[in-house]
C-alpha cells in the first residue's frame, strides 16, 4: 500500500507535460443535451474558419471575403493582446475544463462570432433587398456562443460581454477601414500579376452579384449552344 501511495503523491508532485488544444476542446456534462447542444455551437468559430473561409478562398477568391477573414485574423491577435495585458483567470472550475493555462477576459469565441455577425451585417445591408435577409442570420449564433461558453464554465457574463462589446466595435471599424480605405485598392489587387494568377477579384461596386453571375452564367451557355 505504501508504495502505491508514495506512486500517486509522485505523479501529483510532477507537473503534467500534456496539453490540450483548447480550439477544439469542449466538455460538457454527461447526459445533458443542451450541454450537447451548446458545445456543438461553441465550435462555430471553427466551422466558420475551415468551413467557410477556406471554401470562399477556393471557390470564390474575392477580395471583399478575404479581407472579411484578415479582419478575423487581427481580431483574434487584438483578443490575445488584451487577454495577456489583463490577465484576468477564468471561472474556479477552470481545472475541471483543463482551461485553466489560459486567460479569460475577453471571451475569444464571444469576440469572434460578434465580429462576424456586425461584419456580415454591414455587407450585406449595403447588397440587395434579398441579401439584406442575411444580416439576421449571425446573431442568433453570436447569442448561442455566448451562452455556451458561459453555460459549460469556461467564461463568466463578465467576459462574454466583454467579448461580445469588442468583437462589434472592432467589427464596425474594421468594416469601415476595407470600405472606405483599401477599397481604393482593390483594383490595383486584381490586375496585379498575382491577383491575375490567383483569380483574385473585387465584385463589391456590382449590388447583386447573385443575379450578375447569373445572368452571365446563362448568356455563355447560350453563347456556348449558338457556336
Amino acid at each position: 500500500m505504501s508504495g502505491a501511495a508514495d506512486y500517486q503523491e509522485m505523479v501529483a508532485s510532477v507537473p503534467p507535460s500534456l496539453k490540450a488544444i483548447t480550439l477544439t476542446h469542449v466538455r460538457y456534462s454527461r447526459g445533458d443535451p443542451l450541454g450537447l447542444f451548446l458545445a456543438w455551437v461553441s465550435l462555430v468559430p471553427v466551422f466558420i474558419s475551415l468551413g467557410g473561409f477556406v471554401s470562399h478562398f477556393l471557390f470564390r477568391r474575392e477580395l471583399q471575403g478575404l479581407c472579411f477573414a484578415a479582419g478575423l485574423l487581427v481580431s483574434q491577435a487584438l483578443n490575445e493582446l488584451i487577454k495577456h495585458s489583463v490577465a484576468q483567470s477564468r471561472p474556479s472550475y477552470c481545472e475541471l475544463l483543463e482551461a485553466c493555462d489560459s486567460h479569460g477576459w475577453p471571451s475569444s469565441h464571444s469576440q469572434y462570432t460578434f465580429f462576424f455577425a456586425t461584419y456580415l451585417s454591414l455587407l450585406s445591408l449595403r447588397r440587395s433587398r434579398a441579401r439584406q435577409v442575411i444580416a439576421a442570420v449571425p446573431w442568433p449564433l453570436a447569442f448561442l456562443t455566448m451562452l455556451s461558453r458561459v453555460y459549460l464554465g469556461y467564461h463568466t457574463v463578465a467576459q462574454v460581454f466583454a467579448g461580445a462589446v469588442v468583437g462589434l466595435v472592432f467589427g464596425a471599424i474594421w468594416y469601415w477601414i476595407v470600405n472606405t480605405m483599401l477599397v481604393n485598392y482593390f483594383p490595383m489587387i486584381e490586375e496585379s500579376a498575382i491577383g491575375r494568377w490567383l483569380y483574385i477579384k473585387d465584385t463589391s461596386h456590382i449590388p447583386d452579384v447573385l443575379k450578375f453571375e447569373y445572368d452571365n452564367a446563362r448568356a455563355a451557355r447560350k453563347k456556348v449552344a449558338t457556336d
